[in-house]
């Protein structure tokens, strides 16, 4: 009834097929493996279709998160998880504080330069930016449909990651490694140069900044948003 014609959709990079090499442009080819990632590209698919259906009227952009990490920098906005964590960053958050005993490494023997998995994080503020940028190109825009990959460009192992928060946050916790998950893959990281040129969108954060505002996020909800 409020004719509302303009769409920013949040989608995922696990719509990609994990066999793709990556950096993971938005043609590479797409075959999700899991039940999320078949929702977010069957969501994908019925905004084309919508689109289709009436070109003319509608503006759709499609963000393809990579792995989005950390929260916003004042530790008041974060991600407060029901249950244990099923993503990397906010389980090693929780092995941080005490609430898991240990963090489990799955793989430590990919064909990467230490060992474990490679993968793409984004600090959450960036995507908000990004979506942003997202709307602000549809409204200035005519009517179109945008699909578009919202990463940093660049891959970080696990062990990067895990380390880069320890020294970050000046913390020690326990990390074993365990058998690889079916599923998983080497390396998927994405290649940005279609955000930065269709929005002029740049991400401002680094791993660093990521891991920071994060772990300060933990620090001062250690039992969410309860």
């Amino acid at each position: 009834n409020n004719q509302c014609r303009n769409i920013v959709y949040s989608s995922s990079a696990t719509v990609y097929d994990p066999e793709e090499k990556s950096p993971l442009t938005e043609n590479s080819f797409t075959k999700p493996i899991n039940p999320y990632g078949k929702t977010k590209y069957s969501n994908e698919i019925l905004l084309k279709d919508i689109f289709t259906s009436n070109s003319d009227k509608w503006k759709i952009a499609i963000l393809r998160y990579f792995n989005p990490i950390g929260s916003h920098p004042s530790g008041k906005i974060g991600e407060s998880t029901i249950g244990l964590p099923n993503n990397l960053f906010p389980y090693i958050c929780q092995v941080a504080q005490g609430k898991i005993q240990e963090l489990k490494i799955y793989g430590d023997n990919w064909p990467t330069k230490d060992g474990t998995a490679v993968r793409d994080y984004v600090h959450v503020m960036d995507l908000s930016e990004g979506h942003l940028a997202a709307l602000e190109c549809l409204f200035s825009e005519d009517p179109q449909i945008l699909t578009i990959n919202l990463g940093t460009g660049k891959g970080t192992t696990v062990l990067e990651l895990v380390q880069t928060f320890q020294k970050v946050n000046q913390s020690k916790f326990k990390y074993v490694f365990t058998k690889r998950r079916a599923g998983d893959c080497a390396v998927l990281f994405a290649n940005i140069e279609l955000a930065k040129s269709r929005l002029n969108w740049f991400p401002r954060n680094n791993l660093d900044d990521m891991c920071r505002d994060g772990w300060l996020w933990q620090c001062n909800n250690p039992k969410g948003y309860c």
